[in-house]
């Protein structure tokens, strides 16, 4: 197989892993609660507890990176989420349970980066879109595929097995890591910035955390303001700090690269519709359905079954038509198919409800790819991990963003309504809602210049060639074009 689609895949399985586990843990949450002597509310620390473990290494991972290179730091971060998930499936109470997230919490926040990185820095630019597209599969496939996964572990085998069948994934993939991802490091590694990580940290987990519990009603709103209000203090001091070093954990001066600036900005915008999807079609089809949680993770799966047909197209679609042309198409494309979520009813046809929700998936995945992509056609080698945390520390809050959203758009319903209890007609403006914050990212993906990212899409070789072809033909017909025709057209 070449290394233009092997790499892919291998970075692609770790962070399967990664992207599934963080949701199959939702279904089995009575299970494990009841195994180990706590309430379910009580085990959402668990969910929490890996979400800040993320917020607060993620900085770390470029420098790690370069300092030890990609390739260690990618399989040692394997590594380490297959330990954490060992000490999941063995924990019997509820701190070893909270302890073992956390660990895994910090495989996975060196995971997805350095994930990224090694492909970056594997894969020559001009073959960039095509294995960026198979490394989004799991991002798409994982939040889908959970739930129902967990549910049927769950129900027929042991809660304990979620967290062991990642065992075999991550065996598989350090070895195929160690075989065939070359030992890519920096010649001359950067200080490590301590103050800034620290300032970081407490910025991004009071943001990440915040945003989670906000709308579930895990914590009491002022308890949630103030997490919010001390990670945006602690995220404006560190970037006072960041102006001042050379060597900032997160690059915020990248930004000035039109590109990259797209698809943080515009990305984080068009995440939040997408990142609120795998949290409120489960519960439509549980809650407002009655759907199993098995029953409702085969329909929903119709969404990655649309984007996984994408990516052999991706790059094709691409280079035809433009990274900005695309964007700006189809975030509004991708948004309507998310709106159309709202019309769905329990007399809606599963068929119809399936077919919506495949061709919505093919549309979001190509937007992923576009926008995953983009980010990478401006940045230097050697600010490669620089770019890679950044990209993935605004993936984390995006999504975050996204469930807050979602939730307080049905629970705003519910109260507008005056129902006390979840159901179908509660869901509705939430899809709306969300839809429209992603299609408003059109706006930002218009601001860029018509060349974006030709370079790596392969537009610009395409567009010189056309030109070539067209000057030729023209010099050819002028050379065949006799005297007497000369004259006829005079």
């Amino acid at each position: 197989m070449p290394k233009e689609r092997l790499i892919p895949l291998i970075v692609a399985a770790a962070l399967f892993m990664e992207n599934m586990d963080a949701t199959v843990i939702a279904t089995s949450l009575p299970a494990i609660a009841a195994d180990i002597g706590t309430s379910p509310l009580t085990l959402k620390l668990a969910i929490t507890s890996y979400l800040l473990s993320l917020a607060v290494f993620i900085p770390a991972s470029g420098w790690t990176a370069d300092r030890f290179g990609a390739r260690t730091v990618f399989s040692a971060a394997i590594a380490v989420f297959m330990v954490g998930s060992i000490g999941c499936a063995l924990s019997h109470s509820i701190t070893d349970f909270v302890a073992a997230r956390v660990l895994q919490g910090l495989g996975g926040a060196m995971m997805t980066p350095v994930g990224r990185l090694v492909l970056l820095r594997s894969i020559d630019k001009s073959a960039l879109v095509g294995a960026m597209a198979w490394m989004t599969v799991p991002a798409l496939i994982g939040p889908v595929i959970g739930p129902p996964l967990g549910g049927f572990i769950t129900t027929y085998f042991s809660w304990h097995w979620i967290f062991l069948i990642n065992i075999p994934i991550g065996l598989v993939g350090i070895v195929l890591a160690q075989r065939y991802i070359d030992p890519i490091r920096s010649d001359a590694p950067e200080p490590f910035d301590l103050y800034g990580m620290i300032l970081a940290g407490i910025g991004l987990a009071g943001i990440a955390f915040g945003f989670s519990v906000a709308g579930l009603n895990m914590l009491p709103w002022p308890v949630v303001v103030a997490l919010i209000g001390t990670g945006c203090i602690a995220m404006t001091l560190y970037v006072l700090h960041a102006r001042k070093t050379a060597s900032p954990v997160l690059d915020f001066s990248l930004l000035r690269l039109a590109t990259l600036r797209a698809s943080i900005i515009g990305g984080f915008v068009f995440r939040i519709g997408i990142g609120a999807l795998p949290f409120l079609l489960p519960l439509l089809m549980q809650i407002g359905f009655g759907l199993t949680p098995f029953q409702s993770g085969l329909v929903t799966f119709a969404s990655s079954a649309g984007a996984m047909s994408m990516k052999p197209l991706a790059a094709r679609i691409i280079r035809t038509f433009g990274f900005r042309n695309i964007m700006i198409i189809n975030a509004v494309v991708s948004s309507l198919f998310l709106a159309a979520c709202a019309l769905f009813t329990p007399s809606t046809p599963m068929l119809l409800i399936m077919l919506i929700l495949l061709v919505g998936g093919f549309f979001r995945s190509l937007q992923f790819t576009a926008i995953n992509t983009v980010a990478y056609a401006e940045v230097e080698t050697a600010k490669m991990s620089r770019a890679t945390t950044l990209v993935s520390v605004n993936q984390q809050l995006a999504i975050s963003t996204g469930v807050a959203v979602g939730a307080l758009c049905v629970e705003t319903t519910m109260q507008w309504r005056g129902l006390t209890e979840l159901s179908v007609e509660a869901f509705a403006p939430a899809f709306v809602v969300v839809a429209v914050l992603s299609a408003l990212s059109a706006y930002f993906f218009w601001k860029l210049p018509d060349d974006a990212g030709h370079e790596i899409s392969g537009r610009k070789a395409m567009e010189i060639s056309s030109r070539k072809g067209a000057a030729q033909a023209a010099e050819k017909a002028a050379n065949e074009t006799t005297p007497d025709t000369r004259d006829q057209r005079l």
